[in-house]
């Protein structure tokens, strides 16, 4: 089994906007800080989720456990919908790779459980913002 921590970080709401993914499980562990532009922080949680699946479907788990502190993230892939136009278009292509695996779980944890995540995140966004 695979276990995927996503978490988004946005400064400002919208504004600057960073994703985190952490994978562990199988032999594997792999960390994703990336930048992805300016977001609101529900889409940038929908985004890291999106994100944590691509690298994990690399990887041909047959289990994926997917873990999120962001509980309308973890709403709308547990009902398959998603009421906001734009979080539904991301959804999408999340129950498209969700899809592809034998097993899926997600569960929303606290953010004391996902720092791992939240860290990658958080060092994203700053890494873009002006040196004072």
């Amino acid at each position: 089994m695979i276990e995927v921590y996503v978490d988004g970080s946005t400064t400002g709401n919208p504004g600057p906007s960073g994703i985190g993914v952490f994978i562990k499980g199988e032999g594997h562990h792999l960390r994703v800080s990336e930048f992805i532009g300016a977001y609101s922080n529900h889409t940038t949680e929908f985004i890291a989720l999106l994100r944590g699946l691509e690298e994990a479907q690399k990887l041909s788990p047959s289990i994926v456990s997917a873990r999120s502190d962001s509980q309308i993230v973890c709403a709308a892939v547990e009902k398959r919908y998603a009421k906001n136009l734009e979080f539904a278009a991301i959804l999408e292509k999340i129950l498209t790779i969700i899809d592809t695996f034998d097993l899926f779980f997600i569960k929303w944890i606290p953010d004391d459980q996902n720092k791992a995540a939240h860290a990658l995140a958080r060092d994203a966004v700053l890494k873009q913002l002006p040196k004072m």
